[in-house]
């Protein structure tokens, strides 16, 4: 999130981007980097998001966040959270069990902050509600951070300036990426991740080309 970010879109933008199928997606944004001199207003207008998203049964159209698929992937996401708490990392809004759901592996939507990107909950992949807020100086350092991780699936930049942001896009360490909420994903976009994200790609030519033959055929020089 660049320092001349729309705050108030950006952590809308978060609602589906970060928390889409409860967290339990590969690709959703699980560290948010954003300048320090702004923290606390994203902060605030994140957590203001957070806390109008409704959890509760997922076959009821309101309901914005169900349940994790399994109870050892519950008891794994709180395991993250204590650890977060426990590296010294503060809880914003979330951090627990929503009350009154008494059936189903329910975990309430959490936001870190005072996250250091060496921290466990910045470094490894949860797969729940939780989010990390982590502060950057200036777009260095904010690149450094983003590319301070094993993963390279997908990334978003967010920014006033398209061609800023697009700059900044091309220098991160990840297989797709998005400008201001843009979808990446389609028939014609080739899908796939850098370093521990995997290898290959489907969707587009580049999908193709993984299932073709190629020959190589050589003559003799002179």
């Amino acid at each position: 999130v660049l320092d001349d970010a729309d705050l108030g879109a950006t952590a809308e933008s978060l609602r589906i981007g970060s928390f889409r199928n409860s967290g339990q997606v590969c690709s959703l944004k699980t560290r948010v980097v954003v300048p320090r001199s702004r923290e606390r207003e994203f902060l605030e207008a994140f957590e203001a998001v957070v806390v109008s998203m409704p959890v509760g049964d997922p076959t009821d159209p309101d309901t914005q966040i169900g349940p994790l698929v399994s109870e050892r992937q519950r008891t794994r996401v709180e395991s993250y959270i204590r650890t977060g708490r426990s590296e010294g990392a503060r809880v914003v809004v979330g951090g627990g069990r929503p009350a009154g759901l008494t059936s189903g592996y329910f975990v309430e939507p959490t936001i870190f902050a005072d996250v250091d990107p060496s921290m466990t909950i910045a470094q490894e992949e949860i797969f729940g509600p939780v989010l990390c807020v982590l502060p950057f100086d200036d777009d260095d350092d904010a690149l450094r951070i983003a590319n301070d991780s094993a993963y390279g699936l997908s990334g978003g930049v967010f920014s006033a300036d398209e061609e800023r942001a697009t700059r900044f896009a091309r220098r991160v360490r990840t297989g797709s990426i998005g400008i201001n909420g843009g979808l990446w994903y389609g028939a014609d976009s080739p899908y796939g991740g850098y370093k521990t994200s995997g290898v290959g790609r489907q969707n587009g030519v580049e999908g193709f080309e993984q299932y073709l033959e190629t020959k190589a055929v050589a003559w003799p020089s002179g």
